[in-house]
């Protein structure tokens, strides 16, 4: 850790104690109101809206999420108080009127009733917010956004706010693209080892709701400078057999179907997921490029497209034994099968030297590439909750094992300027590339609480992958044979093995809590290049500590300062120096020689409640050594190299603020607007890898309940340009618009949707060097219409009860 890092760090913790006596200065006459919410069968029932009102005119006081134990804590002045509980598939609860003293409020252990059973005939059944906000977490309910019908998980996380996903695939959050994506709290074959790219082939369908953690604590893994993305998948535990049953159908082709079903009965719980979709994916790009050399000026422009037929099928099922309530196994088993099918179309017009408007050469390029993809995920987890409130004991084992082999045929015709055949030979070149990994997991918790409000955790994890990578590039000469291309055959090894252990310590002071702890991690990476024998090992220990403190300030705010160090390893890609073939004048690849990036993340986070919503901000600071970017490189013939490298330092600044507001009962409001500022110093490669960017990016959500039964719902989208260490991104404007309509005696849904109504989502940049300038323009995805229905079994929707009619 550098000095500048250091000093920070005792800065921060030098304010602690300085915040814990301005809260015993302010907190006159303040008590808690705590409890615990369960189900029937008394499992704990996890992130749950907790609202506390005033008796005497029902204003909001202040509010709260349940953790994931189903815990809750409020803390407010003396006075009378009613509490309203909201849960998806669970009956809104109403806690009536109850008076607070000087002494904390125990309600203990609170029953919610599933909404699959009839109390009456205005039995109703609380609905979640699209957006949640926690001091530490964001949840966003993934089936409350309309536009996320019929898409794959990768369009739901494009309208997460602070998320981005760009025309690959890749993930960034609040502008770092150094994120963690974590299934169910954990590495899982559904993402694969390509990362955020994997998602476009994961259903959005069955998940439930995604959390945004952008400063995360020593007990989760110290991957991803960024944050941390966790998308949790639908899996109900209510008695009975329920579940729901999804039909798509779109333009461009995007057909589907989907199944969650859940069975309990007593101490087993069944469940299980499938999708099954079939997808035609158009794309389009072009790209100009100017190569400079002496006093000559050498002109190509590129324009291509691109259409991606895609078979997926993702089955996940699952049991849950039920030992005691506080006592749960569960296994599961994941199976995907991607099949795709590409189809590209590339030309290359090539021009005279310092000539913008006379073609010399006219080159035509093909790709018509088979890919299959079967990845399996096995899990066997236990936990085990203690009769004290808050102890716990977690242990999971995982085990992924992936594959995928591309077959890939390219054809290359040169013509005349005029269009005519010319007599250079046609180019006959064949890829195959056949990836492989196995990485197994074992992690295991530990919560032990102590005094009143203080807790102690840790807890260990063991990580171990092989991952490697079979490449070869053969074309054909004219006797008929096929050759290898020299460098772009070898064989690629890829062995990382990760331990880790972590402890935190936390407890709470009446307005002032805090957590702090630290985590270390030893790591272990050998590359291999096989035909080459050039092995690359790597071996570093490395400590994470974090810092979060919290205070309750006047009139329902409250603030949190937090610190942590993060870590951003060379992933597979990022090393693997092969890529696709497809363009074969512009490579993209990894850097074998590539070391891990780390981050200093400091935030100061905010949050209010109102009556009819509430609003979150935060400030960040970012100090980034070792940063990972790539860089594009250009040749004398005009062919470019891109491949991630480490410049020197990176800070960023940024200012984020997020709110909920409903300001009719017909009319919703979703909003988020993120301010950043980004210096990059890339001086430790070339003098003129820098940049100083100012920019922000925001997201509007807007819906409506127009008619009975059916809402309107418009989403606008806006990434203002920002400045690159190459060059520079222009902005991205987008709209989508969606229309729903609840049907069959309110078990289904319809929904309509547009996504991208302008086909506005295009991906600019300018890239500059030495020797080239680089304008490329691409969208990986066409406007896309989709109309889907949603079924629901054992979980219609009912009217809302009146304030007061719930029982305690």
């Amino acid at each position: 850790m550098d000095r500048t890092s250091t000093h920070l760090i005792a800065l921060f913790l030098f304010l602690l104690p300085i915040l814990s006596v301005a809260q015993t200065a302010g907190n006159q006459r303040q008590a808690w109101v705590r409890g615990t919410l369960v189900d029937e069968k008394k499992a704990p029932i996890p992130f749950t809206t907790v609202a506390l009102h005033r008796t005497a005119d029902s204003t909001l006081v202040t509010g709260v999420v349940a953790d994931e134990s189903g815990v809750f804590a409020l803390q407010t002045r003396p006075g009378n108080y009613f509490l309203k509980i909201s849960a998806v598939s669970f009956l809104e609860k109403i806690i009536p009127g109850f008076a607070l003293g000087d002494q904390d409020k125990q309600l203990g252990t609170l029953t919610l009733t599933a909404t699959a059973k009839r109390l009456d005939e205005v039995v109703v059944m609380g609905e979640k917010s699209q957006m949640e906000l926690a001091l530490d977490k964001r949840i966003f309910n993934v089936g409350k956004d309309l536009a996320n019908a019929g898409g794959t998980a990768s369009d739901i996380l494009k309208n997460i706010p602070s998320v981005a996903v760009d025309g690959e695939g890749n993930v960034s959050l609040r502008g770092s693209n150094s994120v963690r994506i974590l299934i169910d709290g954990k590495p899982s074959g559904l993402v694969s080892f390509k990362g955020g790219s994997g998602l476009q082939q994961l259903q959005g369908s069955i998940i439930e709701r995604v959390e945004v953690i952008t400063n995360p604590s020593a007990r989760y893994e110290a991957e991803g400078m960024g944050g941390i993305i966790n998308i949790v998948l639908k899996k109900e535990r209510k008695e009975g057999i329920n579940g729901s049953f999804d039909v798509i159908t779109g333009y461009p082709s995007n057909f589907g179907a989907a199944a969650n079903v859940n069975y309990r009965r007593k101490n087993l719980n069944f469940f299980v997921n499938y999708t099954a979709s079939f997808r035609n994916t158009p794309g389009r790009s072009s790209l100009y490029q100017e190569v400079y050399d002496a006093n000559t000026t050498f002109v190509y422009r590129q324009n291509s497209t691109n259409n991606l037929k895609g078979q997926n099928n993702n089955a996940r099922a699952g049991i849950d034994y039920y030992f005691s309530p506080k006592s749960i196994l569960t296994a599961s088993y994941t199976w995907r099968l991607s099949k795709g099918k590409r189809f590209a179309d590339i030309q290359y017009l090539d021009y005279l030297p310092n000539s913008n408007h006379t073609v010399q050469a006219i080159t035509n390029r093909t790709q018509d590439e088979t890919e299959t993809e079967p990845n399996s995920e096995y899990v066997v987890s236990y936990k085990k909750t203690f009769a004290r409130q808050g102890h716990e004991l977690t242990a999971d084992i995982r085990y992924l094992d992936n594959w995928e082999k591309s077959d890939q045929f390219f054809t290359q015709k040169m013509l005349q300027p005029d269009g005519k055949p010319s007599a250079v030979p046609d180019v006959l070149q064949r890829s195959i590339n056949d990836e492989t990994e196995k990485q197994l997991l074992i992690q295991v918790d530990y919560v032990q609480p102590f005094a009143k409000d203080g807790k102690l955790e840790g807890g260990m994890r063991l990580s171990s992958r092989d991952m490697t990578n079979d490449y070869t590039v053969t074309q054909q000469s004219l006797g008929g044979s096929w050759t290898p291309l020299p460098g772009l055959t070898n064989d690629f090894l890829y062995v990382e093995k990760i331990n880790a252990l972590y402890g935190i310590v936390g407890n709470k002071m009446r307005k002032f809590s805090y957590q702090m702890g630290l985590r270390a991690e030893w790591t272990d990476v050998t590359t291999t290049l096989k035909q080459t024998n050039d092995v690359n090992p790597r071996s570093y220990a490395n400590l994470f500590p974090s810092v979060h403190a919290t205070y309750d300030l006047p009139r329902q705010h409250a603030l949190q300062i937090s610190y942590s160090r993060r870590v951003r390893r060379p992933q597979y890609n990022d090393l693997s120096p092969f890529m696709t073939f497809s363009d074969n004048r512009n490579f993209f690849s990894g850097n074998p020689d590539l070391n891990p990036e780390f981050t200093n993340a400091f935030e100061i986070g905010h949050i209010k409640y109102v009556e009819k919503g509430s609003m979150s901000s935060s400030i960040y600071y970012r100090h980034t050594t070792g940063k990972i970017i790539r860089i594009r490189r250009v040749d004398e013939q005009g062919n470019s190299n891109t491949r991630p490298e480490n410049l020197a330092t990176e800070d960023s600044y940024g200012a984020e603020f997020t709110g909920s507001y409903a300001l009719y009962k017909w009319w919703k409001l979703d909003g988020s607007v993120n301010l950043f500022r980004a210096v990059t110093n890339g001086g430790n490669l070339d003098a003129s890898y820098q940049s100083d960017t100012y920019s922000w990016f925001t997201r509007l959500t807007s819906r409506f309940t127009v008619l009975k039964n059916m809402d309107i719902q418009m989403r606008g989208n806006y990434e203002a340009p920002q400045k690159t260490p190459q060059g520079s991104r222009k902005a991205i404007a987008t709209l989508d618009l969606s229309f729903s309509k609840d049907i069959l005696k309110n078990n289904g849904t319809l929904v309509f949707n547009v996504i991208d109504v302008f086909n506005s989502r295009r991906y600019r940049s300018i890239t500059e060097g030495a020797n080239f300038y680089t304008e490329s323009n691409s969208q990986g995805r066409l406007r896309q219409f989709n109309l889907t229905l949603n079924y629901r079994l054992h979980q219609a929707k009912k009217k809302m009860k009146e304030p007061g009619e719930g029982e305690f």
